[in-house]
């Protein structure tokens, strides 16, 4: 199949899409991608691309087609902003310099801003090519949830807008069964909605007898090492998590290593430094994915989080496949779908979102749990990803649905 994908994240920015792009070419697919430039998390244009932009043009096989954006800065007006600016760029400079391309399908993948899907139904409509989504975020709800938007007439406006999306997709895949139901309410047509969830990175399939030692980490040997990693963002509930350090500052057995960058992390070490918090926390900036599992498995505890909310509850947070194939056991501090998967799998200790003092709890009880038990619970934890997120049968369920939208009439 000839597949454009659009997205507004993509290589050299982290995200699932990458792998996904990957994977299509090596399956014999000619693949191209519609994205920007690369700004996520840290709001700013990466210095390697802005130094030699022609190295970023060709990813696993496929060719990559950018367009201007407004970076995400740090505040809510150049964020919108910058989700305006896709869906502009995208539907002009990207529909020309796309043209005299032929498509058999188009694939956007929808984590926030769900709005980057608008460029992909018009050069759906233009190049009479059916469009798909990957849902991986639920718009308004969160939008709501984070305080983004405050005015219930924008909140509507924008589920007209999701409606219209959802209407205009030939199919709509979704993160987790728990969306299923939002999807149907907006869009109406629960015959065209997928589920497939997401699966944890091609670096993660090594075994962990292979992982190199972390320098970053030789400072704590010795302490409970507990890592958080990805997005520092709203939606992690930070206030929570530092409250929930603050009452074991006296534990120095215990060591709280933050890795990753987002909008959240300036806010977050000052509040560190408010707190007095840092013989007991370090925050180690971003690194490459391909670091990542010798971040976690260096680490005694895996640390998940997010707002109370019922739209973060039906929320599988994309780290916790990543977390169950590490084989180390997994603190929560969630609702709904994500803490199920974690206490299905067997693979830690789950306490409800927000609740600072539950996590407090589930710390001390991971600690006085025997190391024997803590390795099972990492054990049971990458079986079940690979049971329940194997990525090669994800692909093989996307791959079948591709075919049969284009051959539908």
């Amino acid at each position: 199949m000839r597949i454009l994908i659009v997205s507004q994240y993509f290589w050299p920015e982290n995200f699932r899409i990458n792998e996904l792009v990957a994977e299509l070419v090596a399956r014999g697919h000619e693949v191209t991608v519609l994205t920007g430039v690369p700004n996520y998390p840290s709001g700013r244009i990466f210095e390697d691309f802005r130094k030699n932009p022609g190295c970023f043009s060709q990813y696993g096989g496929a060719s990559i087609v950018r367009v201007p954006l407004i970076p995400r800065g740090q505040s809510r007006l150049q964020l919108a902003l910058n989700y305006l600016s896709f869906v502009i760029s995208g539907s002009t400079v990207g529909a020309w310099r796309l043209r005299g391309r032929s498509y058999d399908v188009v694939f956007s993948y929808l984590v926030s801003p769900m709005t980057a899907a608008l460029p992909a139904l018009l050069i759906g409509r233009l190049k009479r090519a059916p469009v798909t989504i990957w849902v991986l975020d639920l718009w308004p709800e969160t939008l709501a949830a984070v305080g983004a938007i405050r005015f219930k007439f924008m909140l509507r406006w924008v589920g007209h807008l999701i409606g219209f999306i959802y209407r205009h997709s030939a199919c709509v895949f979704v993160q987790s069964r728990a969306f299923v139901a939002n999807v149907v309410r907006y869009g109406g047509d629960a015959t065209r909605v997928n589920y497939l969830p997401g699966w944890a990175e091609q670096v993660f399939d090594a075994s962990p007898a292979r992982q190199t030692s972390v320098p970053e980490f030789s400072p704590y040997d010795g302490k409970f090492k507990i890592l958080f990693a990805g997005n520092i963002g709203e939606a992690q509930d930070f206030p929570s998590i530092l409250s929930a350090i603050e009452a074991l500052r006296d534990r120095i057995d215990i060591h709280w290593i933050i890795v990753g960058d987002g909008r959240a992390k300036a806010q977050v070490e000052a509040e560190v430094d408010a707190r007095g918090l840092r013989d007991v926390v370090t925050l180690l900036g971003q690194h490459p994915i391909e670091r990542m599992p010798s971040f976690f498995r260096a680490a005694d505890a895996l640390l998940v989080s997010l707002k109370a909310g019922s739209i973060f509850s039906m929320t599988i947070p994309g780290k916790v496949q990543s977390y169950l194939a590490a084989g180390v056991p997994i603190l929560g501090m969630l609702d709904g779908e994500g803490a199920r998967v974690i206490e299905e799998a067997g693979a830690g200790l789950v306490c409800p979102a927000g609740d600072g003092p539950g996590l407090v709890r589930q710390v001390r009880r991971l600690i006085e749990t025997p190391a024997a038990e803590r390795a099972a619970m990492g054990t049971r934890g990458r079986a079940y990803a690979g049971r329940e997120f194997n990525r090669e049968h994800l692909v093989d369920r996307l791959e079948q649905a591709l075919a049969e939208v284009v051959q539908a009439p």
